[in-house]
């Protein structure tokens, strides 16, 4: 096997040699590659077809086997030494600033906790009932019109009541709802208290407009397939506003809510309680913590 050199070593070294040797160029492969794709061609057109890739693949394989045996067939290169110097235009290296404490940074380095997304999905969920009863009162002419809706997207007796049924009140029509109501607020605004951070500029209209308006789109194509009835009584344009009702209102919510240094910034051994020299961040009188 050939040595490599490098550029320094061939200069300054008398014996250093000027050329070596490397495999010889073939073309067997390609005549072998150019057989096997006839080979197989000729199965969808004609027999005369294969049989002129049969005899390329046999001449490759005998072509590139004597190329490797008995011995390699070899080129003599010669060496040309380059003079490779890196050069940079900066003067000086910016630095990422984290903490010595910190073995890793993730971005963002600070979240909102999980209770800011709880707060922040239940005012959400008073803002887009509000707007949703606010609907059934001036359009549909019942407050339990968009209760019921609500229900049907797990409950499909609802829709079963008929049209005067949907706008007179249900016990379990009702309690489904709100159970429904709270979980998937709740989760959204968990979800909003994890995305804000990462929107650096326009938090609210990125989180409180640009995503409801995404979001009604994907349920209302997922929903007209899954479930076309229900599709088919609900006002799209109110359902909308108040999705915007309530991105808007839980992204403030959430926004108004005091941050917390993202723990995947902090070593496993700080995060386990383990008081390691090092991993601890020193205290103001310079000792490490204990």
């Amino acid at each position: 096997m050939a040595t490599l050199l490098t550029a320094e070593q061939v200069m300054e070294s008398p014996r250093a040699p000027r050329e070596i040797e490397v495999p010889a160029s073939t073309v067997w492969p390609f005549v072998l590659a150019f057989g096997f794709t006839l080979l197989f061609a000729g199965l969808v057109t004609t027999m005369s077809v294969s049989a002129l890739g049969a005899v390329l693949a046999v001449a490759g394989c005998i072509g590139w086997f004597r190329e490797v045996f008995p011995h390699e067939h070899e080129e003599v290169v010669p060496i040309v030494p380059e003079d490779i110097r890196i050069t940079t235009e900066r003067r000086t290296v910016e630095r990422l600033p984290v903490a010595a404490y910190q073995l890793r940074a993730w971005l963002p380095v600070h979240t909102y906790p999980i209770s800011a997304g709880v707060k922040g999905g239940l005012a959400g969920a008073v803002a887009m009932a509000v707007l949703a009863c606010a609907y059934g009162v001036l359009k549909a002419g019942s407050i339990w019109y968009p209760i019921n809706l609500l229900a049907a997207a797990v409950y499909a007796e609802s829709l079963k009541l008929g049209p005067a049924q949907l706008y007179s009140f249900h016990a379990d029509s009702f309690e489904i709802a709100l159970v429904l109501h709270l979980i998937v607020s709740a989760l959204v605004g968990l979800l909003y208290g994890a995305m804000l951070p990462m929107f650096a500029r326009r938090p609210i209209v990125l989180g409180g407009l640009i995503a409801p308006a995404l979001w009604s789109g994907l349920i209302y194509t997922i929903l007209g397939v899954v479930n076309p009835l229900l599709a088919s009584h609900i006002d799209w344009a109110w359902f909308i506003a108040s999705q915007v009702a309530f991105g808007i209102v839980a992204g403030i919510v959430v926004a108004r809510q005091s941050r917390m240094i993202t723990q995947e910034n902090l070593p496993f051994a700080m995060r386990a309680g383990i008081e390691a020299p090092g991993m601890i961040p020193p205290r103001e009188n310079g000792e490490d913590g204990q």
